[in-house]
């Protein structure tokens, strides 16, 4: 693949992810301009005509702020209380600068089973479609208060985190694109961390073992999703066909510069044979 603006020029639908390093200072505190820049673009690529899916980390890190926690909280249920507090200041935020663009959202919150149950996966499939053709965009986030994403990775209920959450729902809702934004530009050869000399990694065609070892690492303390959970996301969009972006929530004008074929972040290609199996 040599041009992305060939390669993205028929992105109808689009789901982005936003983690929690993007949405919040160190402190914990919501970080207001990045917010803003970020519903911005959201509401310019929507008035192109772009569905757009919005998935959202914060609830904990936005209820520590309320709470006046200054680290994040241990036991699940502190986490549990941070999130039933962030949820709502979270809406109502993504509401209020929402409408200052002329946009209406939904809330939508999913647990694991809301997608693997066929009855319910047909019912949250229709509810995103219909939304979706009255204009509305979709903010969604695992229901952190009561079912453990974030703070218990692994119980049968869960996703885990919400770069799987955000792979679920692009195949929920059949979308041609995630995008990932997160607190590094993309997929390194190695860490850029520890190595000075890592370099990113541009374009994959195909997700190997080697490519699998180049994720490892975390992130930032206020989130959960390291780049591993990235590639497992990459790997459940690619079954589905669609493609995949990681980016630096962080850089201005992101989404549209991606949307307009710049080639920023790194692109996981739409091919449902790009996955090296084990």
């Amino acid at each position: 693949m040599n041009n992305r603006k060939e390669y993205l020029k028929n992105v109808t639908r689009v789901v982005v992810k936003v983690g929690t390093s993007t949405l919040t200072h160190s402190t914990g505190l919501l970080n207001y301009k990045h917010i803003e820049n970020l519903i911005r673009q959201l509401a310019d690529i929507h008035n192109k005509g772009i569905e757009v899916v919005l998935v959202t980390s914060g609830a904990i890190g936005a209820g520590m702020g309320k709470l006046g926690l200054r680290k994040r909280p241990e036991t699940i249920p502190e986490k549990q209380a941070a999130a039933a507090v962030g949820q709502g200041i979270l809406i109502h935020m993504y509401e209020k600068f929402f409408s200052e663009y002329g946009k209406t959202t939904a809330q939508i919150l999913l647990t694991r089973e809301d997608i693997e149950d066929s009855a319910r996966h047909l019912n949250a499939h229709n509810t995103f479609l219909m939304l979706l053709s009255q204009g509305v965009i979709p903010v969604v986030n695992e229901n952190d208060a009561v079912i453990v994403d974030e703070i218990m990775v692994g119980d049968n209920n869960t996703f885990g985190d919400n770069d799987t959450l955000s792979a679920r729902v692009t195949n929920l809702i059949d979308a041609d694109l995630l995008i990932i934004l997160s607190d590094i530009d993309g997929l390194y050869d190695s860490n850029p961390r520890i190595n000075p000399d890592a370099k990113i990694i541009y374009n994959v065609q195909k997700i190997t073992d080697e490519i699998r070892e180049s994720a490892e690492g975390a992130g930032t303390d206020l989130g959960t999703g390291g780049m591993a959970t990235k590639i497992k996301a990459a790997e459940i969009v690619a079954s589905a066909n669609a493609a995949m972006i990681i980016a630096e929530g962080s850089t201005p004008n992101v989404i549209t510069d991606i949307l307009e074929g710049i080639e920023i972040g790194t692109l996981f290609e739409r091919n449902i044979d790009n996955i090296d199996l084990k």
